[in-house]
């Protein structure tokens, strides 16, 4: 997988996950007015009509990946990671961070759970599935840490602000999750065995393959940003990130 110089940006890289997947991240206006049209936020959303691109920044240590947009109408974290990757861009990293802030750039467009029909935190096992192929590039960049953060509804699974966290095949994910927990305050939810309750979830294959990773939700109406969601993601990502000494 090759990554190519973000011109005017000395430490970061990017490349793409699919071309298949491209949208127009600019006709959610729920998105759009989040963010600040700068020049790295305008480049973002560019590449973004042509696939789910990710980017690299920093070089050494531990590889760690932000994941948001699994689900394109939970907009909280897709704008958190924007946001986050604004904060760490011009700042020396001393481990090497991967950003995926729109996994889906046509399901955010559309504002729609699903991409081509399918619910890719349900999918990430079914061979080709683009969830399955962000799952095939975690490990061959060889991504030691995952994070995949998503937004709920108070109506819906889980409905509270939490960290999802199993204890097997890698008890590391637990151990994230309850410092994220503590942290931030928020719930950590905690299974056994990855896999047996939400197969095909990105986390639970990431924990099948030896990847430890975990769930952040925090709570917003799906298809909207609910007051504070955008800045409670950005802490638990900023947690996931301590958790490493970032």
């Amino acid at each position: 997988m090759d990554f190519e110089k973000v011109e005017h940006y000395d430490n970061l890289e990017m490349s793409y996950i699919s071309n298949l997947s491209g949208g127009y991240i600019s006709k959610n206006t729920h998105v759009l007015n989040e963010i600040d049209l700068n020049k790295l936020n305008r480049f973002i959303l560019e590449k973004s009509v042509y696939g789910t691109p990710i980017f690299k920044l920093g070089s050494g240590g531990n590889k760690i990946l932000i994941l948001s947009g699994v689900h394109g109408n939970e907009l909280p974290p897709q704008i958190a990671n924007i946001k986050l990757l604004n904060e760490l861009v011009a700042k020396k990293i001393n481990n090497t961070l991967f950003f995926i802030p729109f996994a889906a750039p046509k399901a955010t467009m559309d504002n729609r759970r699903f991409f081509n029909t399918l619910d890719l935190n349900r999918a990430a096992h079914v061979n080709n599935s683009l969830s399955n192929v962000i799952v095939q590039k975690i490990e061959e960049l060889g991504i030691h840490f995952v994070g995949d953060f998503h937004s709920t509804a108070f109506n819906s699974n889980p409905g509270v602000e939490s960290i999802f966290s199993t204890k097997s095949p890698t008890p590391e994910s637990f151990l994230i999750a309850s410092y994220i927990s503590k942290d931030v305050g928020c719930e950590i939810i905690s299974l056994d065995s990855a896999g047996e309750s939400y197969k095909g979830a990105v986390e639970d294959v990431c924990n099948l393959n030896g990847i430890p990773a975990i769930t952040g939700e925090v709570l917003s109406p799906f298809s909207t940003v609910g007051d504070g969601s955008v800045e409670r993601s950005l802490l638990q990502m900023k947690s996931f990130l301590s958790y490493f000494g970032i």
